[in-house]
Order: C-alpha cells, then sequence, then structure tokens
C-alpha cells in the first residue's frame, strides 16, 4: 500500500520531489486538456450515455463541477489555440488564466495575448485585460450582508455557467452573487432560495399571495411558491406529456401526419419511461437527461415509424439528434440543420422588415390625431406594405380606417396609390 506519510523524508529531497511533481502534474494536466478536447470534439460522451461533455466529467470521470467546467472551457480554448498546450504543460500559464482568456483570444491577438500573460497571476491578468480590454464603468453600489451565516458564505463564491447554462459555484472573490439565482441546502430537507426579482415578477408573486389570502393566511412565501410550482407544473406536462387527471375516452384515430402522436401514447411512453432520457451506452449506462426530453422514433419516420407506444421513445436532444445522425449520416444531418437555419434566418428577416415598416407608419397616423389602437389596428390590416415608399404605406393604412368595403388589401406598391 503505498504510504503518503513523509516524516522521514529530508528537506531539500522534499522540495526537489515537491517541484519535479509539481512539474509531472502540469503535463499531465494539458495532456488531460487534450484528451477532452478530443473527446469533446468526437461527441464521444454521447455514445457513452451522456448529453454532454460537462456531464460526462462529472459522472463518468468524477470530477468535481468547478474542475468539470475549467477544464472544458480550456480544453476548447487550447484545440483552438494550440499554444496553450505548451503554455500549461511548461508552468507559464495555469487553467484559470486560460478560462478568462479565452473570451478575448483571436487568431490575430493569440500568440501577442498568451505571451504576455505568462507567469502572472488572476490579479495581474485582470489588470492587463483591463487594459487591453476596457469596459464601461459599474454603477456605484453600496450593499450590507445581515448577520446570515448563509449570506455570509454566499459571499465568498461566485458562480460561472456550464456549457449548458446552468450555474455551477466555484469559488472566488469577486463580488456577491446578490442578484443570481442560487438554492443553497440549510438543513435535511430544507433549502434557502436566494434571487433577485424583476418588478413584473415581484408584482406576480404578490397577486398570487393576494388571491391565496384564504387558503394561506399567513402569507408565507414558500406556501405561496409551492402552490404556484403545483399549477405550473400541471399545465406543463399536460402540454409536453399530454398529463391529464381524467383522461377523456375517445376513438383511436390515425391521423394522416405520421409524425403525429396522440395524447394517450405520449403519457404511455413518458410514464413507462419515467421522464427521463432511455439512451443506454453499451457499457449499460443509463442517460440521466430530464430536461428538452422528445418523444423519438424507434424506427424513424422515413423508414415507416409510428407513432404508437412500442413505436416511440423519449430521449434528449442530444441523444435524438446523435440517433439520427447515426442512421442517415452526419453530412446528411448537418445539411438538414443549415436548411434549418436559414429557413430561420429568412423568416425572422421578414418579420423584421414588416415590424420596422409598422414602426415607420405607426407615428405617422398619431400625429394625425388616430388613437394608438385604431392606429396599430389599421397598420395591421394594411401589413404595412414594406416594400412601398412610406408615403404610400401610410396612405394605404388611412384606407384601413374608412367602412369595411372601402378598405384596400395590401399588394403591389403600384397599386396603392391607384
Amino acid at each position: 500500500m503505498r504510504t503518503y506519510v513523509l516524516t522521514h523524508v529530508g528537506d531539500g529531497a522534499l522540495l526537489r520531489s515537491l517541484d519535479t511533481l509539481v512539474g509531472q502534474e502540469r503535463c499531465a494536466t494539458a495532456d488531460v486538456l487534450a484528451h477532452i478536447a478530443e473527446v469533446d470534439a468526437r461527441r464521444l460522451y454521447l455514445p457513452a450515455g451522456f448529453p454532454s461533455m460537462y456531464e460526462y466529467c462529472v459522472g463518468k470521470l468524477r470530477l468535481s463541477e468547478d474542475a468539470a467546467y475549467k477544464r472544458i472551457q480550456a480544453a476548447r480554448a487550447a484545440r483552438q489555440f494550440p499554444a496553450i498546450f505548451p503554455a500549461i504543460a511548461e508552468g507559464r500559464l495555469h487553467l484559470s488564466a486560460v478560462v478568462r482568456l479565452a473570451g478575448h483570444l483571436t487568431p490575430g491577438n493569440a500568440d501577442e495575448l498568451l505571451n504576455a500573460a505568462a507567469h502572472k497571476n488572476l490579479a495581474e491578468l485582470e489588470k492587463l485585460l483591463a487594459e487591453r480590454f476596457p469596459q464601461p464603468d459599474v454603477a456605484t453600489r453600496l450593499e450590507a450582508l445581515a448577520g446570515n451565516p448563509v449570506l455570509q458564505q454566499l459571499s465568498s463564491r461566485t458562480v460561472a455557467p456550464d456549457e449548458r447554462g446552468n450555474l455551477e459555484l466555484s469559488p472566488a472573490a469577486v463580488e456577491p452573487p446578490a442578484a443570481r439565482p442560487r438554492v443553497f441546502p440549510l438543513a435535511p430537507e430544507r433549502y434557502a432560495l436566494q434571487l433577485t426579482l424583476p418588478q413584473r415578477t415581484h408584482d406576480k408573486l404578490q397577486h398570487a399571495k393576494a388571491l391565496l389570502g384564504h387558503a394561506v393566511p399567513s402569507g408565507d412565501l414558500a406556501e405561496v411558491l409551492d402552490r404556484a410550482l403545483d399549477a405550473l407544473i400541471e399545465k406543463l406536462e399536460r402540454r409536453k406529456c399530454a398529463a391529464a387527471s381524467r383522461p377523456r375516452a375517445t376513438a383511436a384515430r390515425r391521423s394522416s401526419d405520421p409524425r403525429h402522436t396522440p395524447a394517450a401514447v405520449k403519457r404511455e411512453v413518458w410514464a413507462r419511461d419515467r421522464g427521463r432520457c432511455t439512451f443506454v451506452s453499451g457499457a449499460g449506462h443509463r442517460c440521466s437527461e430530464s430536461m428538452r426530453l422528445e418523444f423519438d422514433h424507434v424506427e424513424p419516420v422515413a423508414r415507416g415509424g409510428r407513432a404508437t407506444v412500442e413505436g416511440l421513445r423519449l430521449r434528449c436532444r442530444a441523444h435524438n439528434q446523435y440517433e439520427a445522425e447515426r442512421v442517415f449520416g452526419t453530412g446528411f444531418m448537418e445539411h438538414k440543420r443549415r436548411e434549418h437555419r436559414r429557413a430561420q434566418e429568412s423568416a425572422t428577416a421578414r418579420r423584421g422588415t414588416k415590424l420596422q415598416a409598422r414602426g415607420e407608419v405607426m407615428p405617422w397616423l398619431l400625429r394625425l390625431g388616430i388613437g394608438e389602437r385604431e392606429a396599430r389596428e389599421a397598420v395591421a390590416l394594411s401589413g404595412a406594405a414594406p416594400d412601398a415608399p412610406l408615403e404610400e404605406r401610410v396612405r394605404l393604412a388611412l384606407r384601413q380606417l374608412g367602412p369595411p368595403q372601402r378598405r384596400v388589401a395590401a399588394g403591389p406598391a403600384a397599386s396603392v396609390g391607384a
């Protein structure tokens, strides 16, 4: 058995051994980053049964949340800028420095910025980045933390988002996360919730508290939130998995759309799969993801798959896409994704054009003394004729304010002034 008691080692030998081990650790860290970067790029976490590289590092490699976050961010930066690997192996940069630098590195400045950051501690690095990438002044704010041990503990930490946007704690002395959400365990089955609410959410909470005045006369916010979450979960379960306290007995109908999933089928599949991704790796590990779940056809629709209880399963978004790539090929799916993105961008551009046109017409109608509601309806009825000159668009909107028989539908610019 290896012993870790070093009381018998002389001072000089102890220091030399420590220097050697730290050097080996740096080289090992660079190797770990290279492996993480390659596993991440190949998405090998998917066949292993994990929905993301972050979940793989925490669940399979047993890294802490903070260690996983730092290594993934550093690995991705190093894959893009390979000079980071030797800088870590040689001790010129540490992981925290790479994570802090990652958002500022570009092909044009990477070599120079990495050299400038070499051997700097975090305080020196922050000063360097402030000089190179100045930020606007922050608002003056003075806040006092009450003598609450939970708040005092929170004040010594900060949070950083993981690769999926989840907030993860990491020890740091940056600033108290006063405006960031945090659930903190206090005792068995007891938690503290800390968050900052916008005015609209505060008003909703107060309104719910007032409506529950008879049921919760104490006005206890924990009870109000519990009841609000019950109502929200019930609504979301109805929409997501067709949950119903009293399912209606309806005759089975065969939809012409092969992708249509009957509510009864959704309920049974969701219950059978326990609201969790069903992907299982070759080693027997089942994906633990319970967010962004999708009803996936066991046999693809293109190959005759049907929306039956036996023909459907729950898959997280990542494993649903992984299965599609496995069946149809990565190139085909990338092509489909590009087509989808182009269609979305085109639709967004069309909506933006219409909104811009409406925004230009509205002020003119209001100046003419037309009420805001009538003006909005007139612009909507006219379609705002986005391709027509502004004068013609205003005229067309004005025509919508007359009797219905005199209204003119939006059309080519030439017909507006007829």
